[in-house]
């Protein structure tokens, strides 16, 4: 007879431990009973485990869903956030569309991030940008280039978004 295979995902491994454990009559200890779960997965210990699944950070879905609310169902930002959290965010996603490895001139970059906007304010995105380390700058202003960050999770759960309704319209 064939074996069933049934995938299994557990959000919280410790509250997993601590609940199996709590069924067993003379329990191992809590960090006993993590390495015996890694090593039936098929990991050397619980250190493995982690190491191989680094945990996702968590993003804060309402941040997302204020910083969605100043983009167009074309992707294109309608206005400029007040609150300087939710603003930083908004710049994430102007400059995931910004190509890397590439220089521009002051006039190129602002004409670029002009197609990402309605309200045509390229000089307060760039000194954003610059200010939040996403974009290096000649110290004459000459040449804008991207550097290459890893976005938080909010920003890479907003730049996802953003793509998939960009996704929906076309």
């Amino acid at each position: 007879m064939p074996r069933d295979i049934i995938r299994v995902t557990i959000e919280d491994l410790s509250q997993f431990a601590k609940t199996l454990r709590s069924d067993l009559p003379n329990p191992p200890s809590h960090v006993e009973t993590l390495s015996l779960i890694a090593r039936a997965a098929g990991y050397r210990n619980f250190q493995h485990l982690r190491e191989k699944n680094t945990p996702l950070p968590q993003a804060n879905d309402k941040q997302v869903r204020r910083a969605l609310r100043y983009f167009d169902e074309t992707g294109v930002m309608v206005e400029w956030p007040i609150r300087r959290g939710v603003r930083e965010l908004c710049v994430w996603a102007i400059w995931a569309n910004l190509p890397s490895r590439q220089k521009f001139h002051e006039r190129e970059i602002s004409a670029l991030i002009d197609t990402y906007t309605h309200f045509r304010d390229a000089a307060q995105i760039r000194r954003t940008l610059v200010d939040m380390g996403l974009l290096a700058r000649e110290s004459d202003g000459s040449n804008y280039q991207r550097i290459h960050k890893r976005p938080p999770a909010e920003a890479q759960v907003l730049i996802q978004r953003i793509a998939a309704r960009q996704k929906e319209r076309s």
